[in-house]
């Protein structure tokens, strides 16, 4: 099988290192493994072999195959082995200094055409090819662990990379049944950097006291569509791998607010909290099992009263068929009489807000966010404000977990949960087109292989509409005052001509 590079070099033994050589291995090059302590490439071919042979068991690779995928793969016991490689991938511990250093090495090794290639994450690739005679041939190659199942790759242009260099390590990429997606020099790159607001918005949450972590979690898992809970997510990979990137992305971007880290993540991380791996995070783990607290069941109510739905509310004409699918009593009176509980949906904007501008009862007033239709969700979310009496606030969830569809009842928050974090989410994105780190269509395809997210953050920002994120974005900077929610340029432009967020510009 033809591959743009025949004979490569890998130099680290790591989990990385390994992904790499199995699929490079399994594409037809020959691949000399290297690393400063020779167990561990002997470990990587031991571990290989043994991956190789599984896939035959289930059928996946033919004896063949796995002979031949075998063969290809071969230690190197010194960094002169080598030597007639046409690319080699860098794959060492995430310091500038090491990697530069290895990089000054192997220019004096390789040939003069011969490409090198990092696999940083969050390293500048332009510095890290900075002093080097030739510039030119380095760029960024960011695989995602494990390498074999996360098809996805960012190649990483440096200010002076050669476009053929990138060019051959796409086609590399496609060789290899990876999908390549084109990258500039910036920190995060795609994935890292458009993952910033999924954690940082959910811990801002918590912060705040709106909800606890389990609770954040249920709603985003079921009502906006996401995987995984964002502590459930921090959990899996760690805080101790997790917050340093959200710092780092922060310092990188001169402390810009939207990418701001949370007090909550660094103090778990001073404290060893760290996850599944230390057996407590966010949820604690008894024999690696998530212990989560159980979900409070709905409140027993005598009687519902009547109803009265905001004249200003989102989705109203969807509010006032699913009330009258409960069985509500529904008032359509111009203001509500003094027994209605009072509904509200506002997008970005808090109850305590619009019962204050609205002139409502704030003691009856109640929030519901419908940002994303009912019938698309798995639950309900409603926000009581401070002054929410407690038979309104029981009323409200009796009334909407009548079909059986869960409820949650969060405090006051400008956007609910789901509005926060799924605007900010596109907000990110948006700019991230501005900034012109990526194309529209490369972010899409890198964060929904990369992070798996539902939809992708622009087909996100289409699917519930341009204009609905732009009013969230707009109201909870007015509700906050944080430079954090301002709509990016990219998001406001479109939204005020409603222009799909995934056309680029001719």
């Amino acid at each position: 099988m033809e591959t743009p590079y025949n004979t490569i070099g890998i130099a680290g033994a790591g989990a990385m290192g390994r992904g790499i050589a199995q699929i490079a291995a399994q594409s037809g090059s020959t691949v000399r493994l290297y690393d400063t302590q020779p167990e561990a490439v002997q470990r990587a071919v031991r571990e290989l072999g043994a991956q190789w042979d599984r896939l035959q068991e289930k059928g996946r690779m033919d004896a063949a195959a796995v002979q031949a995928a075998k063969q290809r793969v071969q230690p190197a016991a010194s960094l002169q082995e080598l030597a007639d490689c046409a690319l080699v991938i860098e794959a060492v511990i995430e310091r500038l200094d090491v990697k530069k250093a290895l990089f000054a090495q192997l220019e004096d090794i390789v040939g003069p055409e011969a490409v090198l290639a990092t696999n940083t994450s969050s390293l500048s690739v332009t510095a890290i090819a900075n002093g080097l005679r030739r510039p030119q041939r380095v760029a960024g190659y960011h695989f995602f662990n494990p390498v074999p199942l996360m098809k996805v790759v960012e190649v990483i242009a440096g200010l002076k990379t050669d476009p053929a260099v990138c060019e051959g390590l796409t086609a590399y990429a496609k060789q290899m049944g990876h999908t390549p997606v084109q990258a500039q020099d910036s920190p995060g790159f795609i994935v890292n950097h458009a993952g910033r607001g999924y954690n940082t918005e959910a811990l801002r949450i918590a912060s705040e006291g709106v909800a606890d972590f389990a609770t954040i979690d249920r709603i985003l898992r079921d009502q906006a569509g996401f995987r995984l809970g964002p502590f459930e997510l921090m959990d899996l990979t760690g805080l101790d791998v997790s917050h340093p990137v959200m710092e780092s992305i922060y310092r990188q971007y001169y402390d810009e607010p939207r990418y701001r880290p949370s007090a909550i993540a660094a103090q778990r991380v001073a404290g060893g909290v760290l996850g599944r791996k230390t057996s407590e995070g966010f949820y604690r783990y008894a024999e690696g099992k998530q212990q989560v607290p159980p979900e409070p069941p709905a409140p027993a109510v005598q009687e519902i009263p009547p109803v009265w739905v905001s004249t200003r509310a989102a989705r109203r004409a969807e509010l006032y068929q699913l009330l009258k699918d409960l069985g509500a009593k529904v008032e359509t009176g111009q203001s509500p009489s003094a027994q209605a509980l009072t509904l509200v949906a506002p997008l970005g904007f808090d109850v305590t807000t619009v019962a204050v501008v609205e002139r409502l009862d704030p003691a009856r007033t109640v929030g519901i966010d419908l940002l994303i239709e009912d019938s698309a969700t798995k639950r309900r979310v409603l926000a009581t404000n401070p002054a929410t009496r407690a038979d309104m606030r029981d009323a409200a969830h009796a009334l909407f977990a009548r079909d059986g569809k869960p409820v949650s009842v969060i405090r006051d928050s400008g956007g609910f949960v789901t509005q926060r974090v799924v605007a900010t989410i596109v907000n990110i994105a948006a700019d991230m087109c501005q900034q012109r780190v990526c194309s529209p269509r490369d972010l899409e395809t890198a964060v929904t292989l990369g992070l798996g997210y539902p939809l992708g953050p622009l087909a996100m920002g289409d699917r519930w509409g341009p204009t609905n994120i732009l009013e969230v974005l707009f109201n909870l900077q007015t509700v906050y005052g944080d430079p954090r929610y301002r709509p990016s340029p990219w998001l406001r432009r479109r939204g005020a001509i409603g222009l799909s967020l995934l056309q680029e510009e001719a």
